[in-house]
């Protein structure tokens, strides 16, 4: 652990404090200017002194930094973005703020406005939040212009993994790592040759084909000295499981999805609820975009249907916004489809970049202007909220492939459609079209295996700033 890491994540608690106590006097404030200002406001029904708002903050602000601590704010090494450390906050808050109403239920004395728990909720969440991100950025100064906290990791293996590791250290410096060196084989000697030359933070074994043995001898050599190890798991190695007893002996049993019982419900139910809201939202920018594409190519359909495989393999159309003209759309409802099919192969064959069952033509000819632009966005995959909301996809979960693609997977590869196919995914949050396929897949059993409803809600919120990002050709 980084001294500066342990001196940030120690002031992170006196500056949350501080911003708790801050949220709750603005809305002491507030509540007594806003009668002055409308007439619409109701007038304070109760007298609290200036002195009193503050000894109350004051006193209330430690229930807070508990409830940050069970969240987890306060782990010492964190990645977490702004977006997904803001969600932590607002329930951490959220649950500060029941404790308070509890309290208030049982101490009547203290205050009994509304308004005040109810904006100082929102308050504190926005103040908490705001700080930490200013923090964040102060440590990422240090971090990328001085150096200060930076690992440095010892990449082992023999696939292209850990120089495409280094380069990614190298391009993204506020990541924190710089990588001292990379190795094909585990050699002791090479890595203690390494660590008294260049100093050695962290050891990564990024090839699955190294021995048990010889990661067992990396990692006793990483406790001797003080070194963090990790690895790059096998799909066995990810897997979810519970230790069970059978005729007096230990039985280990693999644990497929908590998405069986009430955790495919609660998950139905957040469906419909947040696919409901996104047609009320997103329903003028759809029309728009409806408009847009009929005035450039009116030859065909706004909404295109592509069939694709489902949960348990069941066949179903995704909608989507046709961004390509209609001459080239792949569908039997196109009167030019074998022309289409034969130039799409063409394509694929000289202008894919990406390898596995799943294609990804670089600089697709066949795209409007309009289409170009609400696909660089994601746009285009706005009607599968009717998808989402009809049940035939949830909004998180591996993305829906073609049965052309589907034929080509492993047999391992077909665990992806055990659960419904997805709008967003952890695919998509963590690298969007640009991952390998493996990569993906690997991604996305971690997703089947670890499902939650937390789980879900901060995927989305990455989701948009995902498709904020420009995305490659």
């Amino acid at each position: 652990m980084k001294r500066s890491e342990i001196a940030f994540s120690a002031v992170q608690v006196p500056v949350d404090y501080l911003m708790i106590v801050l949220a709750g006097i603005s809305v002491f404030l507030l509540r007594d200017l806003l009668p002055q200002i409308s007439h619409l406001i109701n007038p304070k029904v109760y007298s609290v002194s200036f002195e009193r708002s503050i000894s109350l903050m004051l006193m209330v602000g430690p229930i807070f930094l508990l409830t940050y601590a069970i969240e987890g704010l306060y782990v010492i090494r964190t990645s977490r973005s702004f977006w997904r450390e803001s969600f932590q906050v607002f329930k951490a808050t959220s649950l500060g703020i029941v404790i308070i109403i509890i309290a208030v239920f049982l101490q009547r004395d203290w205050f009994s406005s509304r308004f005040i728990i109810v904006v100082g909720w929102f308050a504190a969440t926005v103040y908490v939040s705001l700080a930490r991100f200013l923090l964040r950025l102060l440590q990422r100064h240090y971090l990328v212009a001085k150096g200060v906290g930076v690992y440095r990791v010892l990449l082992v293996g023999g696939n292209g993994r850990p120089r495409r590791f280094a380069k990614l250290f190298t391009k993204h410096p506020e990541l924190g790592y710089r990588a001292v060196d990379i190795m094909e084989t585990a050699s002791l000697s090479r890595i203690d040759a390494i660590r008294q030359e260049k100093g050695i933070d962290e050891i990564i074994v990024c090839d699955q084909s190294i021995t048990d043995d010889e990661q067992e001898k990396i990692l006793d050599y990483c406790e001797i000295h003080n070194i963090a190890f990790k690895y790059f798991p096998t799909t066995l190695q990810t897997s979810r499981f519970a230790m069970r007893i059978m005729n007096g002996e230990p039985l280990i049993e693999f644990l497929h999805t908590p998405l069986d019982g009430w955790g495919r419900v609660l998950k139905r139910i957040f469906d419909i609820v947040a696919s409901s809201v996104a047609i009320v939202l997103l329903s003028p920018v759809m029309a728009v975009v409806a408009a847009l594409i009929k005035l450039e190519d009116g030859s065909g359909p706004i909404v295109y249907k592509n069939e694709r495989i489902g949960e348990n393999g069941r066949k179903f159309f995704v909608y989507k916004f046709r961004y390509m003209r209609w001459k080239y759309c792949v569908t039997k409802e196109n009167p030019d489809f074998e022309e289409a099919l034969a130039f799409e192969k063409r394509l694929i064959e000289e202008r894919s970049v990406r390898k596995g069952p799943l294609y990804k033509i670089k600089d697709d000819p066949r795209k409007t202007r309009v289409g170009a632009f609400i696909e660089k966005y994601s746009i285009d995959e706005f009607p599968q909220f009717f998808n989402v909301f009809r049940g035939e996809m949830s909004l998180v979960g591996p993305r829906p492939h073609q049965k052309r693609e589907v034929e080509k997977y492993r047999e391992y590869h077909r665990r992806l459609l055990t659960i419904k196919p997805g709008l967003t995914g952890m695919a998509q949050v963590s690298g969007r079209s640009d991952l390998a396929f493996e990569d993906e897949y690997r991604l996305d059993v971690y997703y089947i295996e670890n499902w939650s409803l937390w789980l879900d809600m901060g995927i989305c919120l990455r989701t948009v700033g995902a498709l904020l990002a420009r995305r490659k050709n």
